[in-house]
């Protein structure tokens, strides 16, 4: 009797020596140098929410959304945060890629001019100068406002140049405006400058599109669908939380990266993520809930004006799936 309790007592004490399970290790690619958009992700690491799930969470800068998404298809990142249509373009040449939540459900492409200029409505671009950056993805979708607004290429004059160029054409007075997401380069002029910037949304006037998301490699999402889960699971509850406390979640992006902005106006570009988060049919839902219909109207809009392959209409459900998503309330 006293040997079998003392072999139990060994064996209890070598269970409890044994080290918890540890945690999956997930690379998060983001789509650029971090910003305001971002701030869910690191509040979400700070606050253990992915630790929660079994999550150990590594963030990455990213250098563009293609550059990300070809990253995912590579499987050199487990997931990338990337703009939606750009990885559509890349999923319909081939890339083994989907979008396994959609946050960013309306659009937040925009015309953008210092307050002081005063503009305000499209028949205000009227004789202006715009900034743009050719073939990126607000300049494919341009010719789109210009038709639901009734303006012309003849309104207005138009200088290019990378990102850097159209960003330093406004700040230098060479340009009045350009099109920029309302929570990014907004924010880069009033860091520069101090000065406030006002948005002419593209969304104000029936462009309907979604924008950022969650995607994933389509192998290692049907090899891993429980971490998959977790990982959105846990993402969704990053966002919930980091919607309630935007200062203390645009705080956690400098907490890492204390070179990654001012909190000023990181919580502030976060705080102009939060409404594109939700359309009217997604209000009373969880983030990524994307809809059908919104779905198929981007892909409509970017086969007829952003360059997406036609045969993208055959199946617009290809390019996205909810089902790793949490049910309501979970």
């Amino acid at each position: 009797m006293k040997r079998w309790i003392g072999a139990a007592s060994v064996a209890l004490l070598a269970f409890a020596a044994m080290p918890a399970q540890a945690a999956d290790k997930v690379v998060l690619m983001l789509n650029w140098y971090v910003y305001g958009e971002h701030a869910p992700f690191y509040y979400g690491k700070a606050k253990g929410i992915y630790a929660a799930e079994g999550i150990e969470l590594e963030i990455q800068e990213g250098r563009g959304s293609a550059a990300t998404t070809q990253a995912v298809a590579a499987k050199t990142a487990d997931f990338g945060y990337v703009d939606v249509p750009t990885m559509m373009r890349a999923a319909i040449k081939g890339a083994p890629v989907v979008a396994t939540g959609v946050l960013l459900q309306t659009s937040p492409m925009s015309a953008m001019g210092f307050v002081d200029k005063n503009i305000r409505r499209p028949d205000d671009i009227k004789g202006k100068t715009v900034a743009i950056t050719p073939a990126d993805s607000m300049t494919q979708i341009w010719p789109l406002f210009l038709k639901k607004t009734g303006l012309k290429e003849s309104d207005f004059q138009t200088v290019a140049g990378d990102g850097q160029t159209k960003l330093n054409a406004v700040i230098n007075g060479q340009a009045d405006l350009l099109l920029g997401y309302v929570m990014d380069q907004s924010m880069k002029i009033k860091d520069a400058t101090g000065k406030d910037v006002y948005p002419i949304k593209f969304a104000d006037y029936g462009i309907n599109m979604v924008s950022s998301g969650i995607i994933a490699n389509a192998d290692y999402v049907k090899a891993n669908a429980d971490l998959v889960r977790r990982f959105m699971s846990a993402t969704t509850k990053a966002v919930e939380a980091a919607e309630k406390e935007p200062k203390a979640a645009a705080q956690a992006i400098l907490d890492t990266n204390p070179k990654g902005g001012k909190i000023d106006t990181l919580t502030q570009g976060f705080e102009l993520t939060i409404p594109l988060y939700r359309t009217a049919e997604t209000k009373s839902k969880r983030p990524f809930q994307v809809t059908d219909q919104n779905m198929t109207e981007t892909v409509n809009l970017l086969v007829e004006y952003g360059g997406l392959d036609a045969k993208a209409k055959e199946n617009p459900k290809a390019f996205y799936t909810n089902d790793y998503l949490p049910k309501s309330g979970s």
